[in-house]
């Protein structure tokens, strides 16, 4: 069972997995979403709030994939309700007797963080490791891939605008991990029983400013990169995020790149570099604006 097989990391880790010969179920909240698997996956809506029947469709199920998460808060989900459910999701799998589950998570996550992403995070993977079901929780920072939202807006504006802000002095780190490595990470470790926390990050690390002027040099634009104070910075991507009817970034984000948070000192998990697999997609990425509302709401 995959949560959201029709979404991001989830459509990569169904392709691999039906790739093995595995059969697959996903549970969604989109069940009227385009289906690239066509009745090659049996789709089951959420079901929450009725506990019974989400534990009688997991039922039979080996291996749970969860990428089940909210960005952030809006006016139809919360990170707070994606805690909740998820909770919900794992007493279900204990009860419908799920032998193992890969959780997607976040680097740096803390039950103490100011940051409501990373408190949630944290509280889910403790939640996770009390069930008692094997578990291995995969912490990625970044990723990247065709249907990127981050990487991808970065060069739309790249693109589109002769002047780029970055929030601060854009020193602070991150280690972006192409998706399908994440996939197959993903079902490498459903295979397995042991209970694992992996850091699942790509061989690259860049600062904010330097991926930024990266993207920029490999599309061989002229954009100037200029560093701004985060207000200044989160303003401006509000400016934007009304003029494409969407959330560009929020505060949280911004200031929890500004404190490492999607850096880690471990070693690689992926081997594809965002640096090869920009040039192979300099024609393509930002050529259109993806919208991160129009694929929640």
């Amino acid at each position: 069972m995959v949560t959201g097989a029709f979404g991001y990391s989830g459509k990569y880790i169904t392709k691999r997995l039906l790739d093995k010969g595995y059969v697959v179920k996903t549970l969604t909240n989109s069940v009227h979403r385009k289906n690239p698997f066509g009745k090659r996956v049996e789709v089951y809506p959420f079901n929450f709030d009725d506990p019974e029947k989400l534990t009688n469709q997991l039922k039979g199920v080996s291996i749970l994939y969860n990428t089940y998460w909210v960005r952030f808060n809006y006016k139809n989900f919360s990170q707070i309700s994606a805690v909740q459910n998820s909770i919900t999701l794992f007493n279900c799998a204990k009860k419908a007797m799920v032998e193992r589950i890969v959780h997607i998570s976040i680097t740096n996550p803390s039950e103490n963080s100011r940051f409501e992403y990373f408190k949630g995070k944290a509280i889910l993977e403790k939640e996770l490791i009390k069930s008692g079901i094997s578990y291995s929780i995969l912490r990625p920072t970044v990723l990247f891939g065709k249907e990127d939202i981050l990487i991808n807006n970065i060069a739309w504006l790249l693109r589109r605008f002769p002047v780029f802000c970055v929030f601060g002095d854009g020193n602070y780190k991150l280690q972006p991990i192409y998706v399908d490595d994440l996939a197959k990470l993903s079902v490498a470790q459903g295979e397995l029983r042991d209970n694992t926390v992996i850091n699942a990050i790509g061989p690259e690390t860049f600062t904010y400013k330097g991926l930024v002027k990266e993207i920029r040099n490999i599309m061989g634009k002229k954009t100037l990169i200029i560093s701004a104070p985060p207000k200044i910075g989160y303003c401006v991507g509000k400016i934007i995020g009304k003029i494409v009817n969407d959330i560009i970034i929020i505060r949280e984000e911004i200031e929890a790149l500004i404190s490492n948070l999607l850096y880690v000192d471990s070693p690689p998990s992926g081997n594809t570099k965002l640096t090869d697999w920009l040039k192979q997609n300099a024609g393509l990425i930002g050529k259109h604006y993806a919208n991160e509302l129009a694929r929640r709401c």
